[in-house]
């Protein structure tokens, strides 16, 4: 019988991004990773937290998404001055939000073509490219 404790899948994965494996850590990144790839905010994690009964605060939460950004294990994508997502999909793709539902999107990374980018300053090398592609209902 190969049972696995309820935590070993994110301790490994917290542990292999060199993330010492903290209680609230490791409550976060369970309901973070283990019902597939998503697109949430800090806000939203922080419902889910509190409705599972792991009392953490919302600083803390976004510390915690932050900490999980700079390790590699999810990227932020901010979709206007005031809202930002947190997606757990690193494979590289593009996003459609949706004004009007707050939908994240993804879109595969075959559908966007980008032509030309600009040199980046010197001394810089470009990273990524994130396209988000706002949308709302006709109407």
């Amino acid at each position: 019988m190969n049972e696995q404790r309820p935590y070993s899948k994110v301790l490994d994965r917290l542990r292999g991004a060199g993330l010492r494996p903290t209680r609230q850590r490791l409550a976060l990144a369970k309901l973070l990773f283990e019902g597939g790839d998503r697109h949430l905010t800090a806000e939203m994690l922080h419902d889910e937290a509190r409705a599972a009964g792991v009392g953490v605060s919302l600083a803390t939460v976004y510390n915690t998404l932050h900490q999980f950004q700079d390790a590699g294990l999810l990227r932020e994508i901010v979709v206007d001055a005031g809202r930002s997502y947190f997606d757990t999909n690193m494979l590289t793709h593009h996003h459609f939000f949706c004004e009007d539902t707050g939908d994240l999107v993804d879109i595969p990374a075959d559908q966007v073509q980008i032509n030309a980018l600009p040199e980046p300053p010197a001394g810089k090398t470009i990273d990524r490219v994130d396209v988000v592609v706002h949308v709302r209902a006709r109407g």
